[in-house]
C-alpha cells in the first residue's frame, strides 16, 4: 500500500485521536510522547493498531527515531515504498 505524506499523516492522527486525552491539536508537528502524554505502552499498542490497518511491519530500530507523527509518516512511506 502507497499512500501520499499528508494521506498518512491523516490516517496516523485518526488512529491517535483515542490516545489524545488532553484534546491537543494533532498535526504532522504533533510529539507522540511527551506532547499526548502516553508512555510506552500505549505507543506499542498504537503502532500494533497502525501496523495492522496498513499491513506493514515497522522495525524496532525505525521507531526508536520517530517522535513526531510527521517522522512516522515518513517511516511507514518508506516501509510502503520498499515493499513495492
Amino acid at each position: 500500500m502507497q499512500a501520499d505524506q499528508h494521506t498518512l499523516v491523516e490516517e496516523i492522527i485518526s488512529l491517535l485521536e483515542p490516545f489524545n486525552k488532553e484534546g491537543v491539536k494533532l498535526d504532522e508537528n504533533t510529539n507522540i510522547t511527551s506532547d499526548l502524554q502516553i508512555d510506552s505502552v500505549a505507543v506499542m499498542d498504537f503502532v500494533m493498531e497502525l501496523e495492522e490497518k496498513l499491513d506493514i511491519s515497522i522495525p524496532v530500530n525505525m521507531l526508536s527515531e520517530v517522535q513526531t507523527i510527521g517522522d512516522l509518516a515518513k517511516v511507514v512511506q518508506e516501509i510502503t515504498q520498499k515493499d513495492l
